[in-house]
């Protein structure tokens, strides 16, 4: 299993520990509660969720205060980004971009205070993440994708982008 930390404090980029391909197929070990412990990872992971979209569709920036998630590419590729949005860190609004795929089996670990969002390369990606506590709505935050102070670089400049993603919408 392959840990590395990024510029952003907290946020690591890790390979799976089993990734195994032969004549029929692949193999991915997503998590092992053991393995990674011994890595540092000691988040309690409560829910899994997953996302479909095709192609331009950019999903969010969103984040809480209390979240830890594990983040992958199931199937396709997409843009992800993280943003640090913790008031008291000196890297606050500080950003860094990831490629994942089914190809790379890179996953991230995003934590607490820090906003996600994902831009969709192939035709089609499946995001998938675990997280450390229940899905609330209310409790989140939303950063715009195109918010000029924060600058982000996306490779795709008219994305799919739902009411919430544009600003004009709570939901």
């Amino acid at each position: 299993m392959e840990v590395r930390k990024t510029k952003l404090e907290g946020v690591l980029l890790m390979k799976p520990p089993t990734i195994f391909e032969d004549f029929r197929g692949t193999y991915v070990e997503t998590f092992n509660q053991q393995l990674y412990a011994e890595c540092g990872v000691t988040c309690s992971f409560v829910q899994d969720d997953i996302s479909v979209s095709t192609k331009g569709v950019l999903r969010g920036i969103h984040g809480d205060q209390q979240t830890w998630k594990l983040i992958s590419c199931l199937y396709g590729k997409f843009y992800m980004v993280v943003v640090n949005w913790d008031k008291n860190s000196p890297q606050f609004g500080q950003w860094e971009a990831f490629d994942l795929s089914d190809q790379n089996r890179l996953q991230v670990l995003v934590p607490p205070h820090f906003g996600n969002g994902h831009l969709v390369l192939s035709e089609k990606a499946i995001f998938h993440y675990k997280q450390t506590s229940y899905y609330d709505r209310a409790g989140q935050f939303t950063l715009l994708w195109n918010d000029p102070q924060l600058n982000i670089w996306w490779p795709n400049k008219n994305p799919i982008v739902s009411r919430r993603d544009e600003g004009k919408e709570n939901v």
